[in-house]
């Protein structure tokens, strides 16, 4: 059965209709609150504000009144303030030695392999040394027959009775003879076969290995290296206005992209007194133990270097402070105030800072703000960006106190130590 157009135009517009109709009336019966709609909204809460009666961020009351939030403390400490260079540097090796082929001829032996460890005089490479030895052989004949010649010019010298004739004939007989020469001819032979034989110069690894058995060599061919790897030295370039700062037996810490994550320590060695007129900077060495050899020469550096020291500051971690304010931004911390083993409150605390590192910052007393923080009072460092004051915090483990920079403990999770 087929309709026609007018036919299907009409009820077009009957159902717009009837649909236009349904939704003004459900739009009426809930604005007069029937058929279990939400009843309207009761008066609004007046904005939080802190304790010096500031309006906190409307976030801040984004968490229940009563539900304490986990949140991750350290304790305040008493300590030295060390403010820190940092700079690029590169491992090298404390000894290195490139050896190289002393004598020519053929590599009869090669008795290592790239990172194997040798010692001081251990053989690494045999140069075929039959010349060698024969030449040896032919200057010892060669003394041999001088000294005979000596002998016999000689022979009757011990009947002269004036001894300064005696020692003039002994300095010709040696002349014409050539017994010295030919000991000196010897001694050289000697050196030369005794060259044959490459030996490591000192302890350490194998490393660049390039002769083969088969080889002809020449003097100067480089045959291999021989590495000393701990302690291993870390180059540093410092920028010069940074290297009054620093002096020889300071602490440094060394992170290697090799081993992320990881924080290597060690001391300054020297301090170069000499700066270099295009990059305008100074070397600097650290030295490190390295007593599994992980670190290997070539490795790239990012160094921390102690350069001013400032004693006996309170001190808190960067992270437990925060700034507030409308207008005029001020820096304040939380202090969590314990209530029972497992809970407490985060107490709103303006504060002045002093010095800063990357680690740390100092809380002094000169200031506009009124507040101060006492060394064994815990300020919260995660989870309390967006608390009010005197907001519940849950502490699911017990807190105990450390000497170590800045000693954390998370909740609910266990204790942890962060890097001092």
């Amino acid at each position: 059965m087929s309709y026609s157009r007018r036919t299907l135009s009409l009820a077009t517009v009957i159902l717009i209709f009837a649909a236009l109709a349904t939704g003004v009336w459900w739009r009426l019966r809930d604005a007069s609150g029937g058929g279990g709609g939400e009843t309207p909204a009761g008066p609004v809460p007046a904005a939080a504000t802190g304790p010096d009666g500031l309006p906190l961020p409307t976030s801040a009351s984004a968490f229940p009144a009563d539900a304490p939030q986990p949140v991750v403390g350290a304790e305040v400490i008493r300590d030295t303030l060390w403010i820190r260079v940092r700079a690029a540097g590169q491992a090298e090796a404390r000894r290195r030695a490139t050896l190289t082929a002393q004598v020519e001829g053929e590599v009869r032996g090669v008795a290592v392999r790239e990172n194997d460890p040798v010692k001081a005089g251990a053989a690494l490479v045999e140069i075929d040394s039959t010349e060698y030895a024969l030449a040896v052989a032919q200057a010892e004949a060669d003394l041999r027959a001088a000294e005979a010649e000596y002998r016999q010019m000689t022979l009757f010298d011990d009947r002269i009775e004036d001894a300064e004739v005696r020692a003039q004939r002994e300095r010709i007989a040696r002349a014409r003879s050539g017994l010295e020469q030919r000991r000196v001819a010897l001694e050289q032979a000697r050196l030369r076969l005794s060259r044959a034989r490459v030996v490591a110069p000192f302890g350490g690894r194998v490393g660049d290995l390039r002769a083969v058995e088969g080889q002809w060599v020449n003097p100067g061919t480089e045959l291999l290296t021989v590495v000393e790897l701990d302690p291993i030295r870390v180059q540093v370039h410092v920028l010069e206005a940074q290297l009054g700062l620093l002096s020889e037996g300071r602490r440094a810490e060394v992170r290697f992209a090799a081993y992320p994550g990881e924080t290597f320590v060690g001391r300054v060695q020297t301090v170069n007194p000499l700066v270099d007129p295009e990059t305008r900077t100074g070397r600097v060495t650290v030295v490190l133990d390295n007593p599994g050899h992980r670190i290997k020469p070539g490795m790239y550096a990012e160094v921390a270097l102690d350069a001013q020291a400032f004693p006996d500051r309170i001190l808190v971690p960067r992270a437990a402070v925060l700034e507030r304010g409308i207008g005029v931004r001020r820096h304040m911390v939380f202090v969590y105030k314990p209530r029972d083993e497992r809970s407490g409150l985060a107490e709103w605390r303006y504060v002045n800072l002093g010095r800063e590192n990357d680690d740390y910052i100092e809380i002094v007393r000169e200031g506009p703000e009124s507040g101060m923080l006492e060394p064994g009072e815990i300020v919260l460092v995660d989870g309390h960006h967006y608390l009010a004051h005197d907001t519940p915090a849950a502490a699911t483990s017990s807190t105990t106190s450390t000497r170590a920079p800045c000693a954390r403990w998370w909740w609910p999770s266990t204790s942890t130590r962060a890097a001092g």
